[in-house]
């Protein structure tokens, strides 16, 4: 009979375990880094180095008139008489509208008649005084009774003003809305009226400059299919930032007339800051917009970092960092959407 050493397969059998197990964790390891490497996106980095910039904004405004109004009538009433040339230039102070007051003008021609009955009276019993001819009351009476119906006139004459729509100020009629003989009330639009011998424009601007933009201050625009350079001056602006779209509203007065020049077209507004010899410039497509901020991926360590960022000067292919990137930074320029915080970065060329 054999005898089976029990000791010896025992230890055999471990020492076996041991082998394959090990063998299989170093194979495991392998494949994990291999994969590691797999899923390590290979991008392109750019060096951010200290540059001369001019500070240049470029925004889009919309040019508005001076003034604009929508002509509407005070009071109730049929219009009687009408003069709304469309396109049609008018001096301020024109009649443009007339309501009925037919009924307004009989009530005045009636207090009139009052007034200069009631006056005459007044007038002789002022002589009458004099000798004691009447009594002071009597003669209070009258004069009170004329300076009762001088207001009531006065009240009326507000009320005939009320049914004449005059042109506030110089400028062009728009589009007719009403006809002669319609009836309108308070809030019915009659036309569209602007100054039309001088322009403003309205734009916005980042946060960032709001304390930078002075009235008097001059900029440049164009209008889209004119090549020309129009001059502005800034007039007003905002007394806050907007917090919902984190800007600067500013207004400027266009300094010369011409025809190209309509309300309401856009316009590429320019205005100059002066410049810097140390601004930080990086492509425009590192930027990694959100709500509130922006963020760019910048390699620390060789891993991905994912920074905060405060934007400057836009120019068409770069963009001006303020704040959150240093000099010398290499800030990843393609893949970023396949990059998560603390990935590690290959990078295939930096510029």
């Amino acid at each position: 009979m054999t005898h089976f050493n029990k000791g010896f397969f025992f230890s055999t059998t471990f020492s076996a375990l041991l082998f394959f197990t090990a063998c299989g964790d170093k194979k495991g390891k392998d494949d994990s880094k291999k994969n590691d490497q797999a899923s390590t996106p290979i991008i392109e980095g750019y060096v951010a180095q200290p540059q001369h910039v001019e500070n240049d904004i470029e925004v889009s405004g919309t040019l508005i008139p001076s003034e604009q109004i929508e002509l509407m009538p005070e009071i109730s009433g049929r219009i009687i008489q009408l003069n709304l040339p469309e396109g049609g230039h008018v001096a301020k102070g024109t009649l443009l509208a007339k309501l009925f007051d037919s009924d307004l003008q009989a009530q005045l021609s009636k207090l009139q008649v009052q007034l200069k009955t009631a006056q005459a009276t007044a007038d002789r019993q002022k002589e009458l005084l004099k000798v004691n001819g009447i009594s002071q009351q009597d003669y209070d009476q009258t004069t009170l009774q004329v300076s009762s119906i001088e207001a009531d006139i006065a009240n009326l004459n507000a009320m005939i003003t009320k049914t004449e729509i005059r042109a506030p100020f110089e400028g062009t009629i728009g589009l007719r809305k009403i006809s002669e003989g319609a009836f309108v009330t308070p809030g019915t639009p009659l036309a569209t009226f602007r100054a039309d011998q001088q322009l403003k424009i309205d734009f916005n601007v980042p946060e960032m400059y709001a304390s930078q933009i002075k009235n008097g201050m001059p900029l440049s625009f164009s209008v889209d299919g004119d090549s020309t350079v129009f001059i502005a001056t800034v007039i007003a602006t905002e007394e806050g930032v907007d917090a919902g779209a984190l800007n600067f509203s500013v207004r400027g007065l266009v300094k010369e007339h011409n025809p190209h020049l309509i309300p309401g077209a856009s316009a590429n507004v320019k205005i100059a800051l002066g410049s810097t010899d140390n601004a930080l410039l990086i492509p425009t497509r590192c930027i990694i917009p959100q709500a509130r901020f922006n963020n760019i991926i910048v390699a620390r360590k060789g891993k991905a970092a994912f920074v905060k960022v405060q934007t400057g000067v836009r120019r068409p292919f770069d963009i001006e960092i303020v704040s959150g990137l240093n000099a010398g930074d290499t800030v990843v320029t393609t893949g970023i959407q396949f990059i998560h915080p603390g990935n590690t970065l290959k990078f295939s060329s930096v510029k």
